[in-house]
């Protein structure tokens, strides 16, 4: 009886000590799986050989800056037929990480800003609206490769639901025009995002011409 409880502790043990050194490896290559995810999560933008976008596919992995609803540019009032969507903003982590360090987007920044319909009373909320389908979906980008002016903006969206890529749009489109006009920090609407919005003002990087006032021209279409 001895004998046999003898062999089966030197077993107990003999597979402890297996596990014990099976489970770091286990966890090291976990590890190594994590960070090549987040390395890939914070590359910037891609783009097909046409010089298209590429949508990603794991912004909602990105840092969420922030949440509109039923934002309207310009004049526009409130269509009462629409669904009065949400505007959620991401950005590659890696981005996020500098401007908290410095103020300013580096280069390969990349936004999305993903539209949703809004829903009412669902259960058991009474009042107010909740988030529910993707309606559009867009896209800002700093990148070297547009030239002079490093911001290029994108829309996915198209009568077949959203694309897999898109092109920038052209340096007059009304985006460019309203951005360049209106944004609190380079060519991002960092005052609708509190958190950075106070990170800039401690930085010194709010533009100098930005103002809160609201200047009025004529319709806009949300970009």
């Amino acid at each position: 009886m001895t004998r046999v409880i003898t062999i089966s502790a030197v077993a107990i043990v003999l597979t402890l000590a297996v596990a014990s050194v099976a489970i770091p490896r286990t966890r090291e290559n976990s590890g190594q799986g994590d960070s090549a995810r987040e390395n890939m999560v914070a590359e910037g933008p891609s783009y097909n050989a046409d010089g298209s976008l590429i949508r990603p596919d794991d912004y909602r992995e990105w840092i969420f800056l922030s949440s509109g609803y039923n934002m309207t540019y310009g004049p526009n009032a409130p269509d009462a037929t629409r669904s009065h969507p949400f505007n959620n903003v991401f950005v590659n982590p890696a981005a996020y990480r500098h401007f908290v360090e410095t103020g300013g987007w580096p280069d390969k920044t990349i936004f999305i800003l993903e539209i949703r319909e809004s829903e009412e009373r669902v259960r058991p909320n009474a009042f107010g609206y909740t988030q529910a389908k993707t309606l559009q979906m867009e896209a800002a980008v700093k990148d070297s490769r547009n030239g002079e002016n490093p911001w290029a903006y994108y829309s996915f969206d198209s009568d077949e639901g959203l694309t897999d890529s898109a092109m920038a749009f052209p340096p007059t489109a009304r985006c460019q025009i309203c951005h360049a006009a209106n944004t609190a920090v380079e060519q991002t609407f960092v005052q609708f995002y509190p958190t950075l919005f106070e990170i800039a003002k401690a930085k010194g990087t709010v533009n100098p011409d930005w103002s809160p006032e609201i200047v009025i021209e004529e319709p806009v279409a949300v970009r």
